[in-house]
């Protein structure tokens, strides 16, 4: 990602990088600083925010280094004082990588910058920590599984200590974070909606459902689910539409976008626990999405495809060249596919279907769907991307 970032400040005067918090964000920046001489402002700093008491004057004094603005969606009356910036310079002049926007927000931040730097910014986005970034042993992935991608969960000394750590990790997206992100909510009512996505991780939303679970109106109930995918801890996985003459589920799944999160939401302390525990299929499954949506580029479209008579593909990735990867998940060493995604298949007509499981070698299962590992389907990923 170090790369990525360079590469892009290489091409355009600003670029943002987005992630959740505790994900690595800064220490990220921080390098760069270090490489570039840069000059680094953290927006929950009263210190660092005073200097930006004349904003305009001080960014100016510093145009000839790289200005790294931490949790800059903190202070959106920044953005048209960087577009000032940006378009004065004349055009043949404009340096290239001169800002770095940090934001823990994506939809929130993408609308503040978006209206005032269009044309001017590049977007990236920072996840946990992915299997092609650890230890390719079977432990190391379990443990990421297990524990989740952000780094001092997955690095801690046990099991636990990583949980005390993504416990406190809740407790402060909710009494302090989200607080400082959006209108005032409820804690313990966005605790008890947290909890029950994690418990029906993968499922269909149903935010009728939900709100009668909650005691309150489906309309707050929904703008609670908009919150958290917008902080990227939620994803929503759109539903494939296509003209198959079947009738298709509209509404989509959500997953909570770590696996240790949902594990700590459910009190599932280590592997041993989670064996046991209903919700390890989905947290599989889970785990293997966002592994994936992990190293594919945002030209890359995702979407699962399931009809009223139980057709069912869990992942469909649709790349900008048109072509069409059907992936189902499956937490066995003897995988099988079902046939429901057969059927599926021959719905869409997918490119290429795999076959995801937790084994250590790929082989047909069918004469056209491969049974593979995550880290080996995520390598072919990443040399379809760079593919000419």
């Amino acid at each position: 990602m170090a790369s990525e970032v360079a590469r892009r400040l290489g091409e355009v005067p600003a670029v943002v990088l987005l992630g959740p918090r505790q994900v690595g964000k800064t220490t990220l920046a921080m390098a760069l600083a270090g490489d570039t001489n840069g000059r680094y402002l953290d927006l929950e700093s009263p210190s660092d925010l005073a200097k930006l008491a004349e904003p305009e004057m001080y960014l100016r004094d510093h145009q000839d280094e790289l200005v790294i603005l931490d949790e800059v969606h903190l202070a959106p009356g920044l953005f048209p004082v960087l577009r000032g910036l940006i378009d004065g310079a004349r055009r043949a002049d404009r340096r290239r990588g001169q800002y770095l926007l940090l934001g823990s927000a994506s939809l929130k931040l993408l609308r503040q910058s978006g209206e005032t730097l269009a044309g001017r910014v590049s977007y990236l986005e920072l996840g946990p920590l992915d299997v092609m970034e650890v230890e390719g042993r079977e432990a190391s992935a379990d443990r990421l599984w297990v524990r989740g991608g952000f780094p001092d969960s997955f690095l801690a000394a046990s099991d636990q200590e990583s949980l005390r750590w993504r416990q406190d990790f809740i407790r402060t997206y909710l009494e302090r974070d989200i607080p400082q992100l959006g209108p005032r909510i409820a804690a313990e009512t966005l605790r008890r909606l947290w909890v029950m996505l994690a418990h029906h991780q993968g499922g269909l939303l149903n935010v009728s459902q939900l709100a009668r679970n909650l005691g309150i109106s489906g309309k707050v109930t929904a703008g609670y689910i908009d919150l958290l995918v917008d902080l990227l801890l939620v994803r929503r996985l759109q539903p494939w539409h296509t003209n198959t003459g079947k009738r298709l589920t509209r509404s989509p799944k959500l997953y909570l976008r770590d696996s240790g999160v949902v594990h700590a939401l459910l009190g599932i302390p280590d592997k041993e626990a989670l064996l046991s525990h209903p919700v390890i299929g989905m947290s599989w499954e889970g785990y293997v999405i966002e592994t994936l949506m992990a190293v594919v580029s945002q030209e890359v479209e995702a979407f699962f495809y399931r009809t009223a008579i139980g057709a069912e593909i869990d992942l469909l990735l649709r790349f900008p060249d048109g072509s069409l990867w059907a992936i189902e998940v499956k937490r066995s060493l003897s995988p099988r596919p079902a046939r429901g995604f057969h059927s599926a298949g021959q719905d869409v007509n997918p490119t290429e279907k795999f076959l995801v499981y937790p084994g250590d070698e790929a082989f047909p299962v069918k004469e056209d769907v491969l049974a593979i590992p995550l880290a080996d389907l995520a390598a072919r990923l990443i040399a379809k991307e760079a593919a000419p």
